[in-house]
């Protein structure tokens, strides 16, 4: 079970974390989690081209590991990247260590991958914090109070459902227009099992918000 708007009451229960930015731009930040893959994120990737966005791409270590150059695919084309730990990790069902030690793990791989000149792509837009999102956003108050010493934590006011292989495309792209607005942050999977869903939403939520004025930038 999932909601896809519970931001109102989770930032107040949460407000170490970034669950949207406050604008009143018509401004939208496009996250995909759990890439790279290829099938998937050139996918997305494609799209984003075509209608001249940025997002910003939380990724797997492992993913990154397996997928070297589709990770480098979504630097070179002027995307963010963040730390999505190293195995897809939930912090509710993992002891802090060996969590922070997941991250860290991932943290070195990105920076590792990423061009010596272009770390900007892992870090927040006017900050000098790395960019994190929780698995499942499962994530612990006393994770986040060490965490935040060195990342901003991202959530999201819109989760779109792409995964849900219940959820019909239709009713995926609707739920996703009815809760987006100035500076939501809205997450996409580019993953194998949200295809089906992403191919059929994506597009149309790019087509929707930009022929109604927005643009769409990474965090």
């Amino acid at each position: 079970m999932y909601f896809n708007n519970l931001e109102p009451l989770l930032s107040i229960l949460y407000p170490n974390v970034t669950w949207k930015r406050k604008t009143a731009e018509k401004v939208i930040y496009l996250t995909f989690d759990d890439g790279p893959i290829p099938e998937a994120t050139k996918y997305v990737l494609g799209e984003l081209d075509r209608f001249n966005a940025k997002a910003t791409f939380f990724c797997v270590g492992d993913n990154i590991v397996k997928h070297h150059e589709v990770f480098k695919k979504i630097i070179d084309e002027g995307h963010k990247i963040g730390n999505h730990t190293f195995n897809h990790l939930n912090g509710w069902k993992n002891e802090n260590a060996a969590y922070f030690e997941n991250i860290a793990k991932c943290d070195e791989i990105l920076i590792n991958t990423i061009n010596p000149d272009n770390h900007s792509a892992y870090i927040s837009n006017g900050s000098t914090k790395k960019l994190f999102r929780p698995p499942y956003g499962k994530i612990n108050k006393s994770q986040i109070k060490v965490l935040i010493e060195n990342y901003e934590i991202i959530m999201w006011d819109v989760l779109t459902g792409d995964f849900d292989k219940k959820l019909k495309p239709e009713n995926c792209l609707k739920k996703a227009i009815k809760f987006t607005g100035n500076g939501s942050i809205v997450i996409f999977h580019d993953s194998i099992k949200a295809l089906p869903n992403l191919q059929y939403a994506l597009p149309r939520f790019l087509k929707h918000f930009t022929e109604a004025g927005y643009r769409f930038e990474t965090l």
